[in-house]
């Protein structure tokens, strides 16, 4: 017999990962201060509310793809070294937040 799909996300699953939330926003932190742009240039670049540009620098919100891709282009970076950042972040327990 076969299992029924449940709809829904899995039992114990999260919406929000934290520790990655954390590392993602000190990356793109990072990315910003070697421009030498503020916060509030770089989320025009990304066409975004400058305050939630600040909630993604502080880890309070993990960006979805779409933005990540917008993140990237107004960081001039390739997506990819923005997620090879953070990856190395979360690896080495380097999450700080401002």
């Amino acid at each position: 017999m076969e299992a029924k799909l449940k709809p829904g996300r899995p039992a114990g699953s999260k919406t929000f990962e934290p520790e990655i939330a954390r590392a993602f926003g000190t990356v793109v932190r990072e990315f910003r201060a070697e421009l030498g742009i503020s916060q509030e240039e770089l989320a025009n670049r990304a066409q975004i509310e400058r305050s939630h540009m600040g909630k993604i620098e502080r880890g309070q919100h993990l960006p979805n793809l779409a933005l990540i891709l917008k993140l990237a282009g107004a960081l001039s970076a390739p997506p990819g070294r923005l997620v090879d950042q953070t990856a190395l972040k979360v690896a080495n327990g380097d999450q700080a937040a401002c």
